[in-house]
């Protein structure tokens, strides 16, 4: 006699192991990053349910939902059960958080030291794979009139051209600058580099009576203030 296969479909759980209803019944912040994710895919393999894929695939993300934004298609769809379609919806969805964090930040209207930096730009640049150089363009009551990126590149670093920093500068009416880049490597102390590409803008800004306020290095959960460490 054939044994009947058992489904892990999320659909054929019992209702209280459902995270769709638990969601919809006791609210989303009951569930767990593995049931949300659950809810995304809908079901698991032959083997395991959608739940326990979803801790798997946490568990190799370091169970840390920042590292398993920063996994790719491919790297998604190694994991058994996941297609190119969960793949692209687990994706989707975790841009969707980023970005939220992004809109939070436009909250910041005014700088008043290196932690509004940090608050502003960190959802932009914290956990990038790559380098980004972005200018904050202030007044002279350090509001916020206008924050760009001016370059993207490798890991290895970014070019930054000085003459367009104060080119905008100037159109935006601006007269405090705050430099920021990223480093994916997650190393917070300044290289030879980012020292050399501060004083040089820092010499051309007061040309223009132009303040570089300060230059922060953000990484993922931390960052360093050259105004902090009285470098500037």
């Amino acid at each position: 006699m054939q044994q009947k296969q058992h489904s892990f479909s999320i659909k054929d759980w019992a209702d209280d192991d459902k995270p769709r209803e638990k969601l919809a019944q006791k609210g989303r912040l009951t569930l767990s990053d593995a049931e949300l994710i659950a809810i995304l895919i809908g079901s698991g393999n032959k083997e395991e349910s959608a739940v326990e894929l979803s801790k798997r695939i946490l568990a190799a993300a370091n169970n840390n939902l920042a590292d398993l934004g920063k996994l790719s298609l491919k790297q998604l769809m190694q994991f058994k059960g996941i297609g190119e379609a969960k793949a692209i919806t687990i994706a989707a969805a975790l841009e969707i958080g980023r970005r939220r964090r992004g809109g939070e930040s436009h909250k910041v209207e005014k700088i008043t030291g290196s932690q509004d930096v940090f608050n502003v730009l960190h959802p932009l640049l914290g956990e990038l794979p790559h380098e980004e150089f972005w200018i904050i363009y202030l007044n002279n009551s350090n509001k916020i009139l206008r924050k760009e990126q001016l370059s993207k590149g490798g890991i290895t670093g970014t070019l930054v051209d000085v003459r367009l920093v104060l080119k905008h500068a100037l159109e935006f009416g601006a007269v405090g600058l705050v430099l920021a880049h990223n480093h994916p490597s997650g190393a917070l102390r300044p290289s030879e580099a980012d020292k050399e590409i501060t004083l040089k803008l820092k010499q051309a800004a007061n040309a223009l009576d132009i303040k570089v306020l300060d230059h922060l290095i953000i990484a993922e959960k931390a960052y360093f203030s050259f105004a902090d460490e009285e470098l500037l």
